[in-house]
Order: structure tokens, then C-alpha cells, then sequence
């Protein structure tokens, strides 16, 4: 599971290179897509990941990229919720490094 870290960890660190020079992170591009989801918790003390689409009753302000970012290196380092990491890799399934087995 420390190859499928690294991995996510990697691709994070791209993503913010991307944001930095005003492109698109491919996390913000996945939750328009529907793949998944960050959104705060509903005391907003917090945020939570959820896979595909989430219709909410109210309309909700979108996370910050910088703040999804820190949220999943957080999760990544401290969770080790296998299901939220295959979740979070499957965004970067075109990556050359991908590996098909971690496919949730």
C-alpha cells in the first residue's frame, strides 16, 4: 500500500504545480465530472471525500483546491482508509505510473 501512497502523495504535489500555474488541478476536474466529491461536513468543522456525484439539498460553496489538497495529504498520512485512497487514485488513472490493480 506504500507504492498506492506515494503515488497519491506524487500526484497531489502535481496537482498543486498545476493550480500554481493556473491550470485545472485533476481533482477539481474529477468532482466536475461527477467522480467524487469534497464537501464541508454539515457543522463545517471539518470536510468529507465521497465517491461520484452528490446531489445536495442546499447549495454549497465549493472547497478551495489548497484546502482539499492539505485535507487528503492529512487523510492520507493519518486515515490509511484504503477505500478513500483508491478512490483518491483512481482520479490519476492516465498517470503513467498507474497500476491497474488499484483500481477500486
Amino acid at each position: 500500500m506504500d507504492d498506492l501512497n506515494d503515488f497519491v502523495l506524487d500526484r497531489l504535489a502535481d496537482d498543486e504545480r498545476r493550480f500554481e500555474a493556473g491550470e485545472l488541478p485533476y481533482i477539481d476536474e474529477a468532482e466536475r465530472r461527477g467522480r467524487l466529491r469534497i464537501m464541508r461536513t454539515d457543522d463545517h468543522r471539518g470536510l468529507l471525500l465521497v465517491g461520484g456525484p452528490v446531489q445536495a439539498t442546499e447549495d454549497r460553496v465549493p472547497v478551495p483546491f489548497v484546502e482539499k489538497a492539505a485535507f487528503l495529504r492529512r487523510e492520507i498520512h493519518h486515515q490509511h482508509d484504503d477505500t478513500m485512497l483508491g478512490l483518491v487514485a483512481s482520479v490519476y488513472d492516465a498517470h503513467p505510473d498507474w497500476r491497474e490493480e488499484w483500481r477500486p
